[in-house]
C-alpha cells in the first residue's frame, strides 16, 4: 500500500501560529534523548527517538529521501511495513507520496536516525479508509532515515535540477573567474551516451563555454542529441583553482595553486619574502628569485620596490600560498624595454609569475600599539608622505598621510600632553592630504579633509585657503568667497590668500560676463520671438481681411446676377 497525502501542518491551528513556514518544526532545547518522546512545536506530531543519527544536517522539502518504515495502529496492528519486503521507499519529500505528517517528521531527522512518529488522524489518513487503517485513526510510523540526496533547482523553474550524490570536501564553490577540473558523462533518458570527458577530465574557466565556440564533434562515436531532449549529466567536480581579479580592472589576476596557512594575509606596509619564476607570454624566463639556490626576494609592500602588479598581489597572500599571476603591461614594466637578470622584457609585455609567499611580517595595526608607538608611527608615515610629495608622488603621499591620521584617531588612549601632539599631527596630516587631493584634482576629498581641520580649528588659514581653492575649481564661488574672507580676517597680511582673492575676483568677473551674455541672448531671443510672432499675427490678419473681401465680392456678384432681367435695361428697385 502506498501512503497517501493528508492534511498539511500549515493548514491547522489558529492564525497566531502562521508565523511558522509550512512544515517548519521548532524543537525545544535540549535535544531529544534516546527513549524520550516530545511533541514537535504546535504541529500535533509526537516524536520518540529510538537511535541517534550522524552529523547535524536534516533533509529539506524537495530532497530525495530513502527510508524504512513500519506503520502501526495504537493497538499494535501493522500495515505496509517496508522491512517485511526488505525494500526501502525512495521518494521526494513534500511530493504527496506519503502522509504529510510523516514528511514533517522526517525533516527533523539526521542520516541513520530511527524514531517513532505518532500522527493524529488529520495528519495521517483522515476520514478515509485504507487497507488495514480504519477512518479517523491515530497512526504511528517507526522510521529509519537511510539516506537522502539534496536536490537543488538551479534555474528556479525546473529547467536545471542538481542532485548532490556526494558532497565535496570544501565548503566554497567555484566563482565565475575560477578554473575548474571536471569529469562528466551526458546521457539521454533512454541511457544513450551523448558526451563524455577523457579519464583525466577537462579544465576550463567557469565563465567560459566548456565545449568551446565550435561545440563538440557529433561524429565521435556518441549518439546524436534529438531536439527537445532532456539530458542527464553525471558531473564530478574534481578540483578548482580560485582566481582573483586583484586590481578590479581585469589587468592583474591571481590564480591560487596552493592555499596558504590560516586567514591572515600580508598587507600594505608588510615586509614580505617571496620566491618566484617570471616568464613572458612565449614562455621565456626573464627572472628567478629563491629558485635553484638563489636568494629569495624581500621587500616592503606599497613602497614601489617591485612592479605594481607583484606589489599589489603580495599584499593579498597568506604564508605558504602559491599562485600564478597574470599581469598586463600597465602594472608591469609599461611601454619601455627593460633588461632583467635572464632576458630582455620587450615593451608592453604581459607577464606571468609563479609566486610562493615564504614569510611576511605585518605592520602593526593601530589597535595593537600603545599611545607612544602610535605617535612615533604617525610621525614616520608623515615624513614618508612629505618625501613622496616632494618627488611628485601625490597618490602614495596621500595614502601615507591617511595612515598617519588613522594612527591619531580619537580613541581615548592618549594622555593630556600626548593628545596635544596627536591633535597637531592629525591636523597636519589632513592639511597635507588636502594638498595631495588638490594635485590629483580630487576636489571633494580636499574639501572633506579641510572641513575635518576646521571642525577643530575654525580659523585655520591653510584649511580655509585650500578649501577655497577646491571650491573655486568646482565653480562654487560663493563658498570660496566666504572661506577667503574668513582667512583674511584671521591673517590680513597673508600674501597667498590675497592672491587667491584676486584670482577669485577675476573668476567672478568672468562668471558675471558669461551670465550677462547668457541673459542678453535669452532676452534677444525673447524679443526676436515676439517680433516674429507679431509679424506672423499681422500677416495672418491681412490674409483674413483679403479672404473676407473676396467673399464680399463673390456675394455681390451673386446678388447682381439674380436681380438683372433676361433682356437689356436697368433694373427697377421695388417699392
Amino acid at each position: 500500500m502506498r501512503l497517501e497525502k493528508g492534511t498539511h501542518v500549515s493548514d491547522m491551528g489558529d492564525e497566531d501560529d502562521l508565523d511558522e513556514e509550512p512544515g517548519e518544526v521548532i524543537e525545544s532545547a535540549p535535544p531529544l534523548k534516546v527513549g524520550e518522546e516530545r511533541q514537535l512545536g504546535n504541529s500535533g506530531i509526537k516524536k520518540k527517538l529510538l537511535k541517534r543519527g550522524v552529523g547535524w544536517e536534516n533533509p529539506e522539502f524537495g530532497d530525495e529521501v530513502t527510508i524504512h518504515y513500519v506503520g502501526t495502529l495504537l493497538d499494535g496492528t501493522k500495515f505496509d511495513p517496508t522491512r517485511d519486503r526488505d525494500e526501502p521507499l525512495t521518494y521526494k519529500l513534500g511530493s504527496g507520496q506519503v502522509v504529510t505528517g510523516l514528511d514533517n517528521g522526517i525533516i527533523t531527522m539526521q542520516k541513520g536516525e530511527c524514531a517513532v512518529f505518532t500522527l493524529a488522524s488529520e495528519l495521517g489518513f483522515g476520514v478515509g479508509r485504507r487497507d488495514g487503517v480504519p477512518p479517523n485513526s491515530v497512526v504511528q510510523f517507526e522510521v529509519e532515515l537511510v539516506s537522502w540526496i539534496t536536490v537543488v533547482d538551479l534555474s528556479k523553474d525546473g529547467g536545471i535540477i542538481k542532485k548532490i550524490m556526494e558532497k565535496g570536501e570544501r565548503n566554497a564553490s567555484p566563482a565565475n573567474l575560477d578554473e575548474v577540473l571536471v569529469k562528466y558523462q551526458v546521457m539521454l533518458g533512454n541511457g544513450s551516451m551523448v558526451a563524455k570527458t577523457l579519464e583525466e577530465g577537462v579544465e576550463f574557466c567557469v565563465k567560459d563555454d566548456a565545449f568551446g565556440e565550435q561545440g563538440r564533434d557529433t561524429n565521435n562515436g556518441f549518439s546524436t542529441i534529438p531536439p527537445n531532449s532532456v539530458l542527464d549529466v553525471d558531473l564530478e567536480l574534481v578540483s578548482f583553482k580560485h582566481v582573483v581579479d586583484v586590481t578590479g580592472d581585469s589587468k592583474v589576476f591571481k590564480k591560487i595553486l596552493k592555499e596558504g596557512e590560516g586567514s591572515i594575509t600580508a598587507n600594505e606596509g608588510a615586509t614580505v619574502t617571496i620566491s618566484y619564476t617570471a616568464r613572458l607570454e612565449d614562455g621565456t624566463v626573464f627572472e628567478k628569485k629563491g629558485i635553484d639556490g638563489d636568494q629569495p626576494l624581500e621587500f616592503v609592500t606599497d613602497e614601489e620596490q617591485v612592479i605594481a602588479g607583484l606589489d599589489q598581489v603580495a599584499a593579498t597572500m597568506k604564508k605558504g600560498e602559491v599562485a600564478v599571476l597574470t599581469i598586463d603591461h600597465e602594472y608591469g614594466f609599461g611601454s619601455v624595454e627593460v633588461q632583467r637578470d635572464l632576458a630582455i622584457v620587450p615593451p608592453c609585455s604581459k607577464l606571468f609569475y609563479e609566486v610562493e609567499m615564504l614569510d611576511f611580517i605585518k605592520e602593526k595595526a593601530p589597535w595593537e600599539m600603545n599611545s607612544q608607538e602610535k605617535i612615533e608611527a604617525a610621525g614616520r608615515k608623515k615624513e614618508d608622505g612629505n618625501l613622496l610629495f616632494k618627488n611628485g608622488k601625490y597618490q602614495r603621499a596621500g595614502k601615507k598621510y591617511d595612515k598617519a591620521a588613522e594612527y591619531m584617531s580619537e580613541d581615548g588612549t592618549f594622555g593630556d600632553d600626548e593628545e596635544k601632539l596627536a591633535k597637531s599631527l592629525r591636523v597636519s596630516c589632513w592639511l597635507n592630504g588636502a594638498a595631495c587631493s588638490l594635485k590629483l584634482n580630487d576636489y571633494q576629498e580636499a574639501i572633506k579633509l579641510c572641513s575635518n581641520v576646521l571642525d577643530y580649528e575654525f580659523c585655520n588659514v591653510k584649511a580655509l585657503y585650500r578649501r577655497a581653492q577646491a571650491y573655486m575649481e568646482i565653480a562654487d564661488l560663493v563658498l570660496a568667497e566666504l572661506d577667503i574672507k574668513k582667512a583674511i580676517e584671521a591673517d590680513p597680511q597673508n600674501r597667498d590668500v590675497k592672491l587667491l582673492q584676486k584670482k577669485l575676483k577675476q573668476l567672478q568677473t568672468e562668471s558675471n560676463k558669461r551670465e550677462a551674455k547668457l541673459y542678453a541672448n535669452m532676452f534677444a531671443r525673447v524679443t526676436k520671438d515676439s517680433s516674429v510672432s507679431a509679424k506672423k499675427l499681422k500677416v495672418e490678419k491681412l490674409e483674413d481681411a483679403k479672404k473676407q473681401e473676396v467673399v464680399v465680392i463673390e456675394r455681390e456678384k451673386q446678388v447682381g446676377t439674380s436681380a438683372a432681367p433676361s433682356g437689356n435695361g436697368m433694373a427697377v428697385d421695388s417699392c
